[in-house]
């Protein structure tokens, strides 16, 4: 009986999982990093965000095949233990959990500055306050609400990149009042194609591999998800291609309409810069909306896989066991009250 209460109820579906891959990495680095790739590599993003999504390939495969191969996994760890040894996959467990506690907070903070937008009178740790909270308490009341939360939040993401990709095509190849269709004359006028050279295509690797992260967390759900061994192989082939799809054609957009040493020049995403250039209103107000949601689905989704980190620690005695009990939901609260008190440091310091 205790050990049927102290274990996770598998209540994701195959289409939460999918959603939770292509959202994780679909977030404010796409947004808002994406001027800071295309000033440091130029036109030539377009071939730094492939070679990063070769590599996310990879790695997604390898955790698809060890979910097949290990269908009691819980997280990275059980995965990786066999390969790698207790200790390697002990040591990968807390680096994962320390990532996200500090990013969330980091978000908190962050999300906060984007409601500022519209509230500029709102002190920041308000903000930041009200946001942890609703954040906690999407993760407390249960594992389905998280995963539906996830699913629309990345369906919104999803959607607004889709509309960006047509309007794009738009203003690319159709000429119409003022506006001219440039073609694709702008990814060799200012400097070629490699404006920094194959240097600049290496620093910029560096945002990219940051924007492709929060896929991943899907390693951390196979506790909490219906037939793991089959859903997850499944989720990572069908949202590899698409997240791919869903940055080299963005990037193809900003850089072929936009020349690609004026996108850094100015405060706005490039992507409210897009939107405004085909006249939809409200464009600046659209985006920071689409950004802050991005904030906060990372922030859902931190809080989801440190609290489940810290619990598989506690089922196997390595941390106290208190942080292992489930509540009626089959949610770890102690685990997550423990990861959310960190979005609370985040409001003090702000």
């Amino acid at each position: 009986m205790e050990k049927d209460k102290q274990t996770l109820k598998r209540t994701m579906s195959s289409r939460h999982i999918m959603m939770m891959a292509l959202g994780g990495a679909i977030g404010a680095g796409l947004f808002k990093g994406s001027s800071t790739a295309i000033d440091e590599a130029g036109p030539s993003v377009l071939l730094a965000y492939l070679l990063g999504g070769i590599i996310l390939l990879f790695i997604m495969q390898g955790l698809a095949e060890m979910a097949v191969r290990n269908k009691h996994a819980r997280t990275f760890r059980d995965l990786v233990q066999q390969s790698l040894g207790s200790y390697a996959a002990y040591f990968l467990d807390w680096i994962y959990w320390k990532m996200w506690v500090l990013n969330i907070a980091a978000e908190a903070v962050v999300a906060a500055i984007f409601i500022q937008y519209w509230l500029p009178e709102c002190p920041i740790w308000i903000l930041a306050l009200i946001i942890s909270i609703v954040v906690t308490v999407v993760n407390m009341l249960s594992v389905k609400l998280f995963a539906e939360t996830e699913y629309w939040l990345a369906l919104i993401k999803i959607t607004v990149i889709v509309i960006f990709i047509l309007c794009g095509i738009l203003l690319l190849f159709f000429s119409f009042g003022n506006h001219t269709a440039p073609g694709v004359s702008h990814l060799t006028d200012h400097g070629g194609f490699f404006p920094h050279g194959a240097g600049g295509v290496i620093t910029a690797m560096l945002v990219v591999i940051y924007s492709y992260g929060g896929t991943e967390i899907i390693g951390v759900t196979l506790a909490e998800t219906k037939n793991p061994e089959k859903v997850i192989p499944k989720a990572v082939r069908s949202t590899l291609t698409r997240i791919v799809a869903f940055y080299l054609l963005p990037f193809f957009i900003i850089v072929s309409l936009i020349p690609w040493n004026q996108v850094n020049s100015v405060p706005e995403s490039p992507f409210v810069i897009v939107f405004k250039m085909i006249g939809i209103p409200g464009a600046d107000h659209i985006m920071n909306a689409v950004i802050l949601l991005a904030i906060i689905s990372s922030m859902n989704s931190g809080l989801y896989g440190s609290s489940r980190v810290l619990f598989t620690q506690a089922s196997d005695g390595r941390v106290p066991k208190i942080f292992s009990k489930l509540s009626k939901k089959k949610v770890p609260v102690y685990a997550i009250l423990t990861c959310t008190s960190f979005l609370y440091v985040g409001v003090l310091i702000s």
